[in-house]
């Protein structure tokens, strides 16, 4: 029987206080013990050592350890512009359940009734079934790289090709639909948004783009020489498939980006510095009682550990919208801010509260996409309303191409 070589193991260097791996013989230093980027770097030198040493047919090599493989080719592989994309998060939460129930379980050992376990756990933790199916096709996903790798044999990948789960035939649940959000909702948060905010919310509105194209919108992506100006996002969500994508802006739209625009071309449109410093400015201009010089001439302590960024992101304009629901709507002050302090009970019960409160009451920027649908489809048909807002399949986009452009710019001309 071979041997079992040990898996290197992530160490406390209590001199120095970094992280430690020993490999062959040799010390390798990480940085701060427990850090994510101590932790990132060992996982790194762990997936390098595996490719060196493991042989995927020995009973040793783990699910753990082909993880720990696949998350390093995923973090190469789902990049832009030298950044992650929102998959690899994706691809660490859809392996967390995996890792929990049968990360210690040899990979030729593997099977279907194993990633059944998996799923099931999914389903106790109250995952939608939607999720659920993406969550394991990314587990496939992984057995399936690993394959091309030599590492995952043909009997283990044909044995978890299983069926996903059937709406009204699990006990998963189900997901609700994502529906349009009224005019009145989206009006009632104005006054709690910043101008930046307010201007991304009016864009998806009238125009149905995803929010991280108006998220990422640069003045260098627009052509603004026609009377409908056309903006082609640097970066989308189905450019790796080939697939154009052009919003386009009709006398509404360009009206409110005409307020944005700015003389460097490259910088984007909305920007969290800029909604700061225009509230700093409006509350130093409300300010009832003059500023004493000792105020005037006060300092900055340091640098704040979180200054605001020169673009938002999906995640930071999501929580801009939610906050503004919040106060629109009256959310109870003891759910928008559960204490710390409280018992853990009281605190559990409470989150849940405002989850649920947030549910009935929060509206999201994906609606705003539903509304935009809904609107373009009542006045120009479904088949407009499929491209403008780009959901074209690569042989439909060449097939209607132009058409479909013309009959965007007529909608826009009319509606945005």
């Amino acid at each position: 029987m071979a041997r079992k070589i040990r898996k290197p193991a992530y160490v406390h260097h209590k001199p120095t206080g970094q992280g430690r791996i020993r490999i062959g013989g040799k010390d390798i230093y990480l940085g701060e013990y427990g850090t994510p980027d101590s932790r990132a770097r060992y996982e790194a030198h762990i997936a390098q050592w595996l490719a060196q040493n493991c042989n995927p047919d020995a009973v040793h090599f783990t699910i753990d350890e082909l993880a720990l493989l696949y998350m390093g080719h995923a973090r190469e592989y789902y990049q832009k512009d030298g950044e992650p994309t929102s998959e690899l998060n994706n691809v660490q939460i859809a392996l967390r359940p995996l890792l929990e129930v049968c990360g210690t379980i040899p990979v030729s050992r593997f099977r279907a009734t194993d990633l059944i376990r998996v799923r099931n756990a999914m389903i106790a933790s109250e995952c939608v079934r939607t999720s659920i199916n993406r969550q394991i096709g990314r587990i496939k996903l992984m057995f399936r790289w690993g394959h091309e790798q030599g590492r995952v044999s043909e009997v283990v990948l044909s044995s978890i090709d299983i069926a996903g789960l059937k709406a009204g035939r699990s006990k998963a649940i189900e997901s609700d639909p994502v529906n349009p959000v009224s005019d009145a909702a989206v009006d009632a948060i104005q006054s709690f948004v910043s101008r930046q905010v307010w201007a991304m919310i009016e864009l998806q509105r009238l125009t149905g783009m995803r929010a991280g194209e108006v998220c990422s919108m640069r003045g260098c992506d627009l052509n603004t020489a026609g009377t409908i100006w056309e903006y082609k996002p640097r970066r989308h969500k189905t450019e790796h498939h080939g697939r154009a994508r052009i919003v386009m802006l009709g006398p509404l739209a360009q009206k409110i980006i005409r307020e944005f625009l700015k003389a460097d071309t490259q910088a984007f449109l909305f920007s969290p510095a800029d909604a700061r410093l225009e509230f700093d400015a409006r509350r130093k201009a409300e300010r009832k009682t003059p500023m004493k010089p000792s105020q005037a001439e006060r300092q900055p302590l340091g640098k704040p550990t979180k200054a605001p960024g020169g673009r938002y992101t999906v995640t930071s304009y999501g929580q801009a919208i939610r906050k503004g629901c919040e106060v629109a709507f009256g959310m109870p002050a003891e759910l928008r801010n559960v204490s710390t302090k409280l018992p853990a009970e009281r605190r559990k019960a409470l989150r849940v509260q405002a989850h649920a409160w947030r549910r009935a009451h929060c509206w999201h920027s994906h609606q705003l996409r539903h509304t935009a649908a809904t609107n373009i489809r009542r006045e120009f048909g479904l088949e407009t309303s499929r491209i403008t807002l780009g959901h074209a399949t690569i042989a439909m986009a060449e097939l209607y191409a132009e058409p479909d452009m013309q009959k965007s710019r007529e909608a826009m001309l009319r509606l945005g």
